[in-house]
This record gives structure tokens, sequence and C-alpha cells, in this order.
């Protein structure tokens, strides 16, 4: 396939139209802008959740509800697993539902280990003995790494590993993919995507940087800041999940030459610590919130992490379309839309559209 057309399968939605998508984690934040973004393409979604995690939610605010075949549902119940996608015969299962928070892992370290690590194994196996299933994309994190604080950026084939149980869960599940890759080879091809810290309207998560400032500014307070000189590969969540759709779409032609791990993040020079985010969003915001640093012991946190996406881009032909800063203005104007009554359907699906245009003209 010339690397050119792998953008066609993403963008034209004639490549997506009628398929049969089964979407774990679709009341979360980054499922439930894939749901939509599939939704808007043509596809049929299915999605395998528990309720959506917050109060409000990208879920709830987008009515998403009414656009796919929402299903509840638990990731560590196997049986349940299996019942749901041998039900919704799915030709492509992306996997997102996950324990995604750091802190949150401390003090819940078994279920963070079972949704993570066990509910990954339910969701393979599942696929596995599913024959409508052709191809797999296992959404994991930048924390998957053995993270030495360096300033070498990941590679995909740095070694996995993890400081707190958030992140070893995530080195663990791509071991657990990679031995399903290799150990079933006549299964759905099986690709693995690890993303960096993605930013974007309606996320609503709790001790996550960009919701805890847009709360604060909601709210007019000031900004805790726990870990400013931290430095993260930000990036717009239409930038991650672009990269996961093209992989989908190049697994579903039957092209394994994907069927293997990929980091996606923002481009090289455009990594900034964490004070430098808050101010942009201070300032794009207005107001007269600003931030200060909280007194008292923290749980670790990374202080320093970056992706080398060199693969993505050199066999995907995959790039970031959008600045830091420009991305950091979308979840502002999403914000302020939606807090003035606007829709926030319609709000998602313009950005939506604005970035397939990107992904179009680059």
């Amino acid at each position: 396939m010339a690397a050119g057309s792998a953008v066609e399968v993403l963008v034209n939605p004639e490549s997506w139209r009628g398929r049969r998508v089964l979407v774990t984690g679709h009341t979360g934040f980054k499922g439930g802008w894939l749901s939509l973004w599939l939704h808007k393409m043509g596809a049929q979604v299915i999605g395998l959740s528990l309720p959506a995690p917050t109060e409000p939610s990208f879920f709830e605010q987008t009515g998403l509800a009414e656009l796919i075949d929402h299903r509840i549902g638990d990731v560590r119940d196997e049986s349940i697993v299996r019942e749901a996608i041998a039900d919704a015969r799915p030709e492509v299962v992306l996997h997102l539902a996950a324990q995604p928070l750091v802190r949150y892992s401390y003090d819940n370290p078994v279920e963070t280990y079972a949704t993570n690590v066990m509910g990954t194994v339910h969701v393979l196996e599942a696929c596995r003995h599913t024959p409508s299933v052709k191809a797999v994309v296992s959404i994991t994190t930048d924390k998957c790494y053995e993270n030495r604080e360096w300033i070498w950026p990941y590679r995909e084939n740095d070694p996995m590993g993890g400081y707190d149980p958030y992140s070893s869960s995530k080195g663990a599940a791509e071991l657990v993919i990679s031995a399903y890759r290799r150990s079933y080879p006549d299964g759905p091809s099986l690709a693995s995507v690890r993303a960096g810290n993605v930013i974007g309207g309606g996320d609503w998560a709790l001790d996550r940087l960009v919701p805890d400032i847009v709360r604060a500014m909601l709210a007019g307070r000031n900004v805790e800041v726990r870990n400013p000189n931290s430095v993260r590969p930000w990036q717009h969540v239409l930038e991650a999940l672009g990269g996961y759709l093209i992989i989908a779409g190049r697994l579903l032609q039957n092209d394994r030459s994907v069927a293997t791990a990929y980091n996606f993040g923002p481009s090289d020079d455009d990594t900034q610590p964490v004070s430098w985010v808050v101010e942009k969003m201070l300032r794009a915001w207005g107001g007269s919130s600003t931030w200060v640093k909280p007194e008292g012991a923290q749980p670790h946190e990374a202080t320093l992490l970056r992706l080398d996406c060199s693969k993505a881009r050199a066999e995907l032909n995959w790039k970031p379309r959008l600045r830091l800063e420009e991305a950091l203005a979308k979840v502002v104007e999403w914000h302020k839309e939606v807090d003035r009554s606007g829709d926030a359907r319609t709000i998602s699906l313009a950005q939506i559209e604005d970035y397939q245009q990107r992904l179009a003209s680059a």
C-alpha cells in the first residue's frame, strides 16, 4: 500500500461506512470522541463500557447513546465480554476500556490491574473466538515504558516497565498483546498504540491537568499544579485517534505489516512543561485565575517523558497536524461554547471536520 493511501482510509467516510466497529470504553473521554468520529463516517458503532465515569461527561453532553448501540458491561467479567463481542459480530475492535489514572491506581491497585491487564486478556480472547473480528487495536499509554527520566524519547522497542500500579499495568498489558500476536498468528490482526497525554473538550477526569484547569477557570478560582516542571507529550485527542483509525483501516485491508506497536505524540519540538500548558490555557480563557503549587508530599509521578513517533511517520504517513498551542485553544473553545449553552455534539463534530480537512490537505 502506498503511504499516501493510508490517509485516505482515515478521511474517506466510504472506507468506514457500514462497518461494524466495537469500541470498549466508549463512555470515557477518548472512547467518546472515537465513537462520535466513527459514527460521523457512517460506521455502525457498538459500545461496551461501564457507565460514564464522570458527571458531566463527554458521552452524556454529546448524547452519544442516541447515535450508537450503547451497552453497559465490565471488561473484568470474561463472560460479559465474550457474549457482547460474539453478539455484536464486529469487524474491528478498538479496545480503550481502562482504569486511566495514575493517582487513583495508588489507592486502587487491584482494580487497576484487573481492568488494565485481565480486561485486555478478556477482550483479546473473545476476539480470537469471534470469526467476524478481522482486526484489533488495543490502546495502552506512553507510560508503559520503563521511565528512566532521561532526555531521549522512548521508541517502540524500549523495555516495558512502570513505577506505579497504573503504569506497570499498562506495561503488562503490552506484554499480553505481544504474546497474543505471536501465539495466535491465525487470529485477528493485532496492533497496540501508545499515545501521549491527550487533551480535548469534554474531559472531566479528576487528577488530570487540563480538566483541573477547566474546572478552576469555570469556577473562577486558582489552579493547583502539583508538578509545574514536569514535561509530557501533550496532544489533542484527535491526533491520537487519527493514528488509531489509520492502523485499523490498514488492518482491515489485510495489511499485517502494521500489526505491531506504534507511538503517537507531538512533534519533537512541541513538548512543554506543565507550567507552560497552564499559562497558555489561562491566557486563552481570560479572567483572573492563576496557578499555585499545593503544599505537602505528593505521590511519585514521572518528571520527564517524551515519545519517538518516527515509526508512525515513516510507516503510516501520520504526523501531528495541530501545534500544542492550537490544541489548547480548541479545548478552551469547546468549553467556552458549551458553557454558553452551545451544543456539545455540534462543536465536537465541527472540530472533527476541521481535523479531517487538515488530514486531507496535508
